[in-house]
C-alpha cells in the first residue's frame, strides 16, 4: 500500500503542476484490495504527502488518516459500478468545466467525437444534472451513467473519470480536457465530428 501511496501522490501532483486542479480542487483515488486510498478534504494536489492520504473502504466509509475529500463518495460509485477499475480521476479543470456551463449541449454526449483519440479514450460523454459540491443528491445518476460509461462530466463543476489504473485514468481526463478546448475554439463553426461508424471502427 506504501507504493500505491507514492504513485497516488505522484498523479496528484502531476494533475496540479500541469493545471488540471487549483487551489484545493480535484481528488484521485486507488483501489487497493478492498481499499481505497484518496486524496483528503481541503488538500491541495500540489502539496500532498504519502502520510495524509485518507483510507476508505469501496461504500466510502472513512477507515483511517485523514477525512476524505467530500467528493469521496463520487469516486466509491464509480469503483463499486465499474469493477475493472482500479483508480478514479476528479478535477476542476478549466475547459472542460467550461464546457459543463454551456447552454443547449447534448446531455448523453456532451463533447463531440472530434478526433480520434477522444472516440477511444472516452467515448461518449453523458453530462449530469447540477447538484453542489458534495451533495450525495447526485449518486443515484453517477451510478445510472457509470454503469455504462467510464468518463462522466458533472454540470457546472467537471469531469469524474475512471480508469484500469491511475495512467489510464488520467490519459482519459487529459483527452477530455483536450477535446473541450477544440470544442471551445470551434464554437459556433460548422464542425465535422466523426460519424458513429468511425467512432465503433477505433473501439472495436
Amino acid at each position: 500500500m506504501i507504493h500505491q501511496r507514492d504513485k497516488l501522490v505522484t498523479a496528484a501532483r502531476s494533475l496540479y503542476q500541469r493545471g488540471l486542479t487549483h487551489g484545493s480542487t480535484g481528488n484521485v483515488s486507488v483501489r487497493v484490495g478492498d481499499k481505497v486510498l484518496v486524496t483528503p478534504t481541503g488538500a491541495s494536489l500540489g502539496t500532498l504527502l504519502p502520510g495524509e492520504v485518507s483510507v476508505m473502504d469501496v461504500h466510502g466509509k472513512h477507515l483511517s488518516g485523514p477525512r476524505p475529500s467530500k467528493e469521496a463518495f463520487l469516486h466509491a460509485i464509480m469503483l463499486r459500478e465499474r469493477p475493472t477499475a482500479n483508480a478514479v480521476v476528479h478535477t476542476h479543470s478549466t475547459y472542460s468545466a467550461a464546457v459543463s456551463c454551456l447552454a443547449d449541449i447534448d446531455s448523453a454526449d456532451a463533447i463531440p467525437a472530434l478526433t480520434a483519440y477522444f472516440a477511444m479514450r472516452v467515448g461518449k460523454l453523458p453530462l449530469l444534472p447540477y447538484y453542489a459540491p458534495g451533495d450525495t443528491g447526485i449518486s443515484a445518476d453517477v451510478a445510472r451513467a457509470a454503469a455504462d460509461h467510464s468518463t462522466l462530466l458533472l454540470s457546472n463543476h467537471g469531469p469524474v473519470i475512471a480508469g484500469a489504473d491511475l495512467a489510464a485514468a488520467i490519459d482519459a481526463l487529459d483527452e477530455i480536457e483536450h477535446t473541450a478546448k477544440i470544442f471551445l475554439l470551434l464554437h459556433g463553426m460548422p464542425t465535422r465530428p466523426l460519424t458513429e461508424q468511425q467512432r465503433q471502427a477505433l473501439v472495436q
